[in-house]
């Protein structure tokens, strides 16, 4: 279903994969809207237990394209830096494949916004204050992965 990675040998181990996904801050969330447009979004996320958590207001254009197709893509960059004089990029980076789900239970959406908000600051009081402050326009999405490789520059390839 997934295709294989061209440059094989580029590809990061599992375990890489995942040391970057749970080290970054920032990852780019992709879904595909209502008009067939792909929407791509800048946004803080956590990863736990093979999911990828964001959180949300309640509406908008990202919650109307999950609503509409629940399959996602989200990118995480952990090395760009770009190299002038070979002309080229030494990058490492992540693409995860998986589904889109809107939580609903009150229980998951508390969880998923403390565990994404202690990535970001490990006050816990702080963080439930800020949850229950703005509960009220508060969406969790949790992303089940379905598939995902991470890959780096041919040149990063041979320094390790």
């Amino acid at each position: 279903m997934f295709k294989k990675m061209r440059r094989i040998k580029q590809q990061l181990s599992d375990n890489n994969t995942i040391e970057i996904l749970e080290k970054c801050k920032t990852g780019i969330l992709g879904v595909l809207d209502e008009n067939g447009y792909p929407y791509t979004i800048p946004l803080n996320y956590v990863y736990k237990n093979n999911k990828i958590y964001i959180h949300s207001a309640k509406e908008g254009h990202k919650i109307d394209a999950i609503k509409n197709c629940d399959k996602v893509s989200f990118c995480v960059i952990d090395k760009d830096d770009v190299v002038p004089e070979k002309l080229t990029t030494y990058f490492r980076s992540v693409i995860v494949f998986g589904k889109a789900k809107i939580l609903e239970d009150e229980k998951d959406i508390f969880e998923a916004a403390k565990i994404l908000g202690l990535k970001y600051n490990s006050d816990i009081d702080f963080i439930e204050k800020e949850i229950k402050r703005f509960w009220n326009s508060l969406s969790c999405i949790e992303i089940t992965i379905d598939h995902m490789t991470g890959k780096e520059a041919i040149e990063l390839v041979k320094t390790n």
